[in-house]
């Protein structure tokens, strides 16, 4: 039965009739024999037919992968959800009881297109850079247009006292 990779069942690929030492087909010297070249002509032939439906099967995961992947481009300054999840804490002190997202917190630095350095509350004990899986746009839920600044944080801790 053929691999759905190679195209070849496995058997054919490692037991065709392979040269005696273990040195690559194509530096093999030319023979006068017509049954060695013809040999060695189809062995380097299976061999790139191999190589091309290897690249062919990856570029089909690839795209079979990619078709689930949702690429979240965030710029500086965008307000953000963030997940916080378990492995974020140390041990200990992670409850089950607190809150799975926190935000909107705006976006301090892009570090690539896969992560994000964020503006974290003070009481959060966890690293400020996050990956994009655990990013979303924050949305509000009136659609009005929400802005944070540090005076409206310092201006509600001086009210509770």
């Amino acid at each position: 039965m053929p691999n759905r990779s190679t195209g070849k069942a496995p058997f054919e690929i490692v037991y065709t009739k392979a040269p005696n030492s273990a040195v690559d087909i194509a530096a093999i010297p030319r023979s006068a024999s017509k049954a060695v070249t013809h040999f060695t002509e189809d062995y380097s032939h299976m061999l790139d037919e191999i190589r091309q439906q290897l690249v062919n099967s990856n570029q089909r995961y690839k795209a079979a992968a990619d078709t689930h992947r949702r690429e979240k481009i965030f710029q500086v300054g965008d307000l953000v959800m963030v997940r916080l999840r378990r492995e974020r804490f140390p041990p200990g002190t992670y409850s089950k009881l607190a809150k799975r997202k926190l935000g909107p917190v705006p976006i301090v630095a892009k570090i690539n297109d896969n992560a994000y350095r964020v503006d974290l509350p003070p009481d959060s004990h966890t690293s400020p850079t996050f990956n994009v899986s655990d990013i979303s746009q924050y949305k509000p839920a009136d659609g009005a247009i929400v802005s944070i600044s540090s005076s409206e944080s310092s201006s509600d801790e001086a009210g509770q006292d």
